[in-house]
């Protein structure tokens, strides 16, 4: 490499999905039942601590989305491996949910997706487009 100029390392190989907080117009009723499942994410799901960016990304998808399917009652698919280590960590996550949060029980399938999706967004946007970890972004990895 030539001298003075240095390979830009910590770039993202991965496009970022928000550049803000996505909950920060949402209700605040709402905010506080999708704070309740991030808590809960936050203190017990290890799955969260990934550490390249693009394979959060992956996992938030896979695990949310398949919490998503179990809560309203769908079927859930699994013709790969990494589908079915998803699956197994969306299980217990939807239980737990189910577990903690009994106003999920009042809900139809279309108000709990859309929950999902929006702690979709604050998980990506907290684990990945909003974090400072700069280790995230090394494209050796």
């Amino acid at each position: 490499m030539a001298k003075g100029k240095e390979k830009n390392v910590a770039r993202a190989n991965y496009p970022k999905l928000y550049d803000h907080d996505p909950l920060a117009d949402v209700d605040p009723e709402l905010r506080a039942k999708i704070s309740e499942m991030e808590t809960y994410i936050m203190k017990n799901c290890l799955w969260q601590f990934n550490s390249r960016g693009w394979d959060r990304r992956k996992q938030n998808a896979g695990i949310l989305g398949k919490t998503a399917q179990l809560l309203v009652g769908e079927v859930v698919d699994n013709p790969t491996p990494l589908d079915k280590c998803h699956w197994v960590d969306a299980v217990l996550l939807a239980r737990n949910f189910k577990e903690r949060c009994l106003w999920l029980a009042d809900l139809g399938a279309d108000e709990i997706q859309s929950i999902i999706d929006k702690l979709h967004a604050r998980i990506d946007w907290l684990t990945i487009d909003g974090s400072l970890n700069e280790e995230l972004t090394v494209q050796n990895y």
